[in-house]
């Protein structure tokens, strides 16, 4: 099952032109609330110059990079969770991806309109919060009432999911976000099952002008302060002009653009690679003169769920798995270099991938 982000915000603020950007799919980006009525999911190239590198050693006939899926969500205003504008809508597409990528508006331009009539993006954030943390009072509380129901047969289980959802209820209430509680093992498995829209982990994107990328403005300064304590990334991109770069075809045009913005790589990248990361996955390589590919696993996997990526038949039928660190690869240049200053791992079943990891999986069916 795939996992998704999702690029959430107010209504003109620039979520599809970012979408555009990063899936370069062509989403309807209008100077008008609600120009996105039903989400649109893209499929993007995850950027990573290990994949390049390796490229360049083995001299593949393909090239292959991973990729992840994000969902361009309608816009949400004051209301959402009572059901204003498209607020039912939006509330239940959030409610289905995985991670969240939250664009704020931070720029001046009076021929775009603003659904509040000003730009703030720390009132604009703080909408959306509350919306969210209402939306996920009336769930915790149509669970408490089943919860509290289950704790009659006097399980300790039962009673501690009571006082778990008691204290998420709350903390809600004194407008703390799901992911910003500090939960046990328990409370957190409590709150994924009730899919709290604010326990999704979430990364900001400020959405500014031209001149503004590389340094911020008086806008981006404000919100950087303003989520100062919540440990979450903070990308500033400027979404028309990546969208003019998207459509590029030429990859030295491409570079031309973006360093005359003073960045080293298109802005789009960042938020990429943020989103993989919330999502908590990893990329691991098969390099062989047929392909050299990227593959993603969650953090976590062992090597059979791994080699279950490509196939099922080989996560069925796994019996081991040859692995070489990416540093080793690229500094002795070939696997046979590899295997001769006996730096190629011979891992089993319970071997947990690394980030970078190059394999090559036996099996027998």
């Amino acid at each position: 099952m795939p996992l998704y982000a999702g690029i959430v915000g107010l209504p003109n603020v620039g979520k599809s032109t970012l979408f555009n950007a990063l899936t370069n799919a062509k989403a309807l980006a209008a100077n008008y609330p609600f120009a996105t009525k039903e989400p649109n999911v893209g499929v993007i190239t995850v950027p990573d110059n290990r994949l390049t590198e390796l490229s360049k050693l083995v001299n593949p006939q393909k090239v292959q990079p991973t990729t992840v899926e994000i969902v361009d969500i309608a816009g949400l205003i004051k209301g959402a969770s009572k059901g204003e504008g498209l607020g039912n809508q939006f509330l239940a597409n959030i409610r289905e991806v995985d991670a969240i990528a939250h664009v704020v508006r931070c720029f001046d331009n009076d021929n775009v309109v603003h659904v509040d009539g000003s730009v703030d993006p720390v009132r604009d954030k703080e909408i959306i919060d509350t919306e969210l943390i209402l939306k996920d009072l009336e769930t915790v509380e149509k669970r408490l009432e089943k919860l509290k129901k289950q704790a009659k047969t006097g399980k300790p289980a039962d009673k501690k999911n009571v006082e778990i959802a008691e204290s998420v209820y709350k903390s809600l209430e004194q407008g703390i976000s799901a992911r910003a509680m500090d939960l046990d093992d328990d409370g957190k498995d409590l709150v994924k099952e009730m899919m709290l829209l604010t326990g999704k982990p979430i990364l900001y994107v400020c959405n500014v002008d031209e001149n503004s990328v590389k340094d911020g403005n008086a806008h981006t300064a404000r919100f950087k302060e303003c989520v100062k304590d919540e440990e979450a990334e903070v990308i500033l991109i400027c979404a028309s002009i990546e969208e003019e770069i998207a459509q590029l075809e030429d990859y030295e045009e491409k570079m031309m653009f973006v360093e005359e913005m003073g960045l080293t790589e298109p802005g789009v990248n960042r938020v990429i690679v943020g989103c993989y990361s919330l999502l908590n996955l990893i990329t691991y390589f098969t390099a062989g003169e047929k392909e050299v590919r990227a593959w993603t696993v969650k953090v976590g996997s062992t090597a059979p769920q791994a080699a279950g990526v490509i196939h099922t038949d080989f996560e069925k039928g796994f019996i081991r798995a040859e692995v070489i660190k990416y540093d080793d690869y690229v500094s002795l240049g070939s696997e046979a270099k590899v295997k001769e200053a006996g730096k190629l791992g011979v891992e089993g079943k319970s071997y947990i991938v690394q980030d970078g990891d190059i394999m090559h999986f036996l099996f027998n069916v």
